[in-house]
């Protein structure tokens, strides 16, 4: 078995160390020399691990000054009504949706049952990032019906806001009907794509959005850096 390098191993032990909270945004890490001891390590591989850390958005260094927590993970709350704007900007912090794809094509067995839909009926594909000033959140894929929906891809390609989009098409109000939550590992294009190592931790999460009658409306597939996003049940 191939071993993990020790700055990454160094890199993941404080990555979940700032998740955890025990350095907060605007922190300063423990200088070089102090982590070094700590894992018993020379500054070198100290170095190593911290500009890895820095590549992803973590920590930042000041010249003369060390190295600090650049942003502590989001609180991201998955309840019945679940809207990414509403939740990033009550975090304080600025949302925005980068489109990476939408197409219309035939639904897969998985989408066809999980929207309730006929073999190869047609669905819009909408596959993009979600981002926090800036910062690369998650990697999502919604699947909608596009009989239910005929004009959603020509909207899609005008907002990039599901909710919005899904109120243009005649769609004023929907809800989470079901959530489930796994863990995976980054593949390579999910790494590039939220600027992790291939093999990092993600928080999956695959939901089916209803409207307040029931008519299932959308699968939402979304993939969560693990260490920039903390997932919380919302009782509402």
């Amino acid at each position: 078995m191939p071993r993990t390098p020790v700055w990454t191993a160094i890199a993941t032990t404080l990555a979940a160390e700032i998740g955890a909270g025990h350095y907060r945004a605007g922190d300063k890490l423990p200088t070089e020399a102090a982590l070094a001891a700590r894992f018993g390590v020379n500054r070198h591989t100290v170095r190593r691990a911290l500009a890895d850390m820095a590549e992803r958005g973590l920590v930042r260094s000041r010249r003369g000054a060390g190295v600090f927590v650049a942003a502590a993970p989001t609180d991201y709350p998955i309840g019945r009504r679940v809207r990414f704007h509403q939740n990033i900007r009550a975090s304080g912090r600025l949302p925005e949706k980068r489109v990476l794809r939408v197409e219309t094509r035939p639904c897969d067995p998985l989408e066809a049952r999980a929207l309730g839909l006929a073999p190869g009926a047609p669905v819009v594909v909408y596959e993009g990032l979600s981002l926090a000033n800036g910062t690369a959140l998650a990697h999502f894929v919604s699947t909608f019906p596009a009989g239910l929906l005929p004009g959603l891809a020509d909207t899609l390609a005008e907002v990039s806001s599901v909710t919005e989009a899904l109120r243009r098409n005649g769609i004023a109000d929907y809800l989470r009907a079901e959530t489930r939550v796994s863990a995976e590992r980054a593949s390579p294009t999910q790494a590039l794509h939220l600027g992790l190592r291939e093999g990092d931790p993600l928080l999956r999460t695959e939901a089916i959005n209803v409207t307040p009658e029931g008519v299932r409306i959308e699968r939402g597939l979304t993939w969560f850096a693990g260490d920039r996003v903390t997932l919380s049940l919302a009782n509402d």
